[in-house]
C-alpha cells in the first residue's frame, strides 16, 4: 500500500519534506518512524489525514502521515 509522509521543521534535515512510501499492510506510524530513523520520543505531534493520530494506529492505503518535532524558541 502507499502512504504519503509529510515531514516538518528539523525532520526535513537530510530528508524530503514529502514522500510517497510503499509500506506493508498493517503498518503503523511507529513503523514509519523506524524506516525514517526518527525516534518515537522525538515526535511531538503526528497527524493522520489531518487529524490527531497515535503511533500504534494501523495506517490505510492513501493515508497522509504528518510528523512534527517539538518546537522550541523564546
Amino acid at each position: 500500500m502507499q502512504i504519503t509522509v509529510r515531514l516538518f521543521a528539523t525532520f526535513r534535515e537530510g530528508r524530503q519534506k514529502e514522500q510517497i512510501m510503499d509500506v506493508a499492510e498493517g503498518s503503523t506510524p511507529e513503523c514509519i518512524f523506524n524506516l525514517l530513523e526518527i525516534q518515537k520520543a522525538e515526535v511531538a505531534l503526528l497527524l493522520i489525514n489531518g487529524r490527531d493520530g497515535h503511533p500504534e494506529k494501523t495506517l490505510a492505503d492513501g493515508d497522509i502521515l504528518s510528523l512534527f518535532p517539538p518546537v522550541g524558541g523564546g
